[in-house]
C-alpha cells in the first residue's frame, strides 16, 4: 500500500531512494516519543553527491536549490527508513539548512526554499515548518547544502 506523500511524490515524478547509511560514527535517526529527529541529509543522488561546490563561487540559486530539494527527497526517505510507512508522519516541525558559501553570500534563505518548497508540495499543509537557513564554510564531501529535520510521527 502506498502512504499519501509517496503517492503524491509518483505525481511529482518521484521515487524515494534507499536511506543512506551514515558516513561516521552516528545514526541516521533517532526517534523519541512522538518525535523524528532526522540527520543532515546531502544531495545525494544515485549514491553520489550530485551537487557540489560553494554557493557565491562554483554554484547559483538555482543549483543550491535543487541541492535543497535532494536533500529534501533523502529526508522523506529516511522518515520512511525510520516509520516502514510515510502515512505515520504526522507533520514537519523544522528544517535546518546549512549551505556551503562564501563569506559574502547572503541568500541561504533562497537556497533553502528548494526543500521548503518540496516539502510543502509533497506534503501538504502538514509540510509547513519553522526553519533555519545558515552559512557553512565546508560541508562534508563538499556538498552544496546540508539538511536536517524534526517530524511528528503518529506512536
Amino acid at each position: 500500500m502506498t502512504s499519501k506523500i509517496e503517492a503524491r511524490l509518483s505525481e511529482l515524478g518521484i521515487t524515494l531512494p534507499d536511506a543512506a547509511a551514515p558516513a561516521a560514527n552516528y545514526v541516521p535517526f533517532v526517534k523519541t516519543g512522538n518525535q523524528l529527529f532526522i540527520s543532515g541529509q546531502l544531495p545525494m543522488e544515485a549514491g553520489a553527491i550530485a551537487v557540489s561546490g560553494k554557493l557565491g563561487a562554483d554554484l547559483d540559486i538555482d543549483a543550491g536549490q535543487l541541492a535543497a530539494k535532494l536533500c529534501a527527497i533523502n529526508l522523506l526517505a529516511q522518515a520512511k527508513a525510520a516509520t516502514g510507512d510515510l502515512d505515520k508522519v504526522v507533520r514537519l516541525v523544522k528544517i535546518v539548512g546549512f549551505v556551503n558559501s562564501t563569506g559574502d553570500f547572503t541568500d541561504q534563505p533562497k537556497v533553502v526554499n528548494g526543500a521548503s518548497d518540496f516539502l510543502v508540495e509533497a506534503m501538504g499543509d502538514s509540510g509547513r515548518h519553522a526553519r533555519s537557513a545558515v552559512s557553512a564554510a565546508s560541508l562534508p564531501f563538499g556538498a552544496g547544502v546540508e539538511i536536517e529535520a524534526i517530524f511528528e510521527v503518529a506512536e
